[in-house]
């Protein structure tokens, strides 16, 4: 008999509370006392065609993004940084640090940080081939394909849980792979909203496997893709979001007060995110990265386009990418308040994370770190046929 025990992503979010599924996790929060400098943890947040003049700090006055201002004070605020021609493409540099999809006996980013010893997490939309759980990820919770990640009210999400159900034959814990409900979504109704529980589920996963003295301090790799504002398949001015507030007395079309609201939640998500980090701890020793996978076509309703430059939209008939936000922080290591005109993009994470992570450089890596600049240097390395 096997029964199932959710553990570590959405359990917290439909449940109040949940009992612990293994010993390690007793002893998770026992102790926040602040241990000597180790490898930090990575978290790497992509949205899904949000612009940088969508963002107060990048220029955006007809709202405000307060949360992400934080970010681009405290840390660095980059001006070109370009993704792929979509976020499947985007994911796909990110995770194996070129444009070519990685050879069968080549690792990938979520693959060589775990061989370092790693915790890896993916949160959010997949859209590349195989299973996140194939490709590296310990954990997984979101959408396998991109028609399913448009739905933000779906009924159910899938999961990969390691140690998750208990088996009553062999007494041990076995992991549950599958697709799990969302009962406050079912039967059409709109309980949960998936880009908000995507957050609470990103909290979740940093609470559970923060470095602590059960787990030796193991550092943890946490990408979160949140598919989210995006532009609508059919028709582009459709923005789901179950308030239009703080927006509803504008005199705007009530699909600029809908992207408007979307916006400033996930903003407020960044906050509750920077809150879980101070709370257990760990805002110190983790190296938070937050952007965009694409950039927005430009609207049909130019009441939405909310005097976004033109050059930071995506144009569909031509491939070039558009310039997407990027903030960087990390205490103690990057200087707050830095403006970077430094051209990169999704191939220079991998070895930069390998970089932050005290890792040896991967071989089939194509991108550059960009350490240095993170760490107010200059850059000395960047190709110089680097042209976006």
């Amino acid at each position: 008999m096997k029964v199932y025990c959710p553990l570590i992503l959405l359990v917290a979010l439909l449940t109040a509370s949940a009992a612990p599924a293994d010993l390690a996790t007793l002893f998770t929060n026992v102790s926040h006392t602040a241990a000597m400098p180790r490898r930090p943890s990575i978290i790497f947040i992509q949205c899904h065609d949000l612009a940088r003049g969508d963002l107060s700090c990048y220029g955006q006055t007809n709202f405000q993004t307060p949360n992400l201002d934080v970010l681009a004070r405290d840390g660095v605020r980059f001006t070109h940084y370009t993704g792929g021609a979509d976020s499947a493409a985007t994911t796909a540099q990110l995770l194996n640090g070129k444009n070519s999809p990685a050879g069968r006996d080549e690792l990938n980013l979520a693959q060589r940080l775990r061989k370092n010893g790693y915790h890896t997490g993916l949160i959010g939309e997949w859209s590349l081939p195989g299973k996140p759980w194939e490709h590296g990820f310990d954990e997984f919770a979101g959408f396998l394909r991109d028609d399913e990640a448009r739905d933000y009210f779906a009924d159910g999400l899938w999961r990969y849980a390691p140690n998750a159900i208990y088996d009553t034959n062999s007494n041990r814990m076995t992991t549950y792979v599958g697709r799990e409900m969302i009962y406050p979504n079912t039967g059409g109704r709109r309980g949960k909203y998936l880009p908000e529980l995507f957050i609470s589920a990103m909290n979740n996963f940093i609470r559970d496997n923060q470095p602590d003295f059960v787990n030796h301090y193991r550092p943890f790799f946490l990408l979160v893709n949140l598919p989210a504002p995006r532009s609508a398949l059919v028709d582009q001015d459709e923005f789901p979001v179950p308030t239009d507030a703080p927006f509803t007395g504008e005199a705007w079309p009530q699909a600029a007060k809908n992207r408007a609201a979307l916006i400033t939640r996930l903003d407020a998500g960044i906050g509750r995110l920077f809150e879980q980090l101070d709370k257990i701890g760990m805002t110190n020793n983790c190296a938070v990265f937050f952007t965009s996978s694409s950039a927005p076509e430009k609207f049909a309703n130019t009441n939405l386009n909310f005097l976004l430059p033109t050059a930071d939209f995506r144009d569909p008939k031509n491939s070039a990418p558009a310039p997407l936000p990027m903030l960087a922080k990390w205490p103690r290591k990057i200087t707050g308040g830095q403006v970077s005109s430094l051209k990169w993009s999704p191939t220079d994470f991998p070895a930069t994370a390998l970089d932050i992570s005290y890792s040896k450089p991967e071989t089939n890596f194509g991108g550059i770190s960009v350490l240095r600049v993170l760490d107010g240097r200059s850059q000395t390395n960047m190709p110089s046929d680097r042209v976006f």
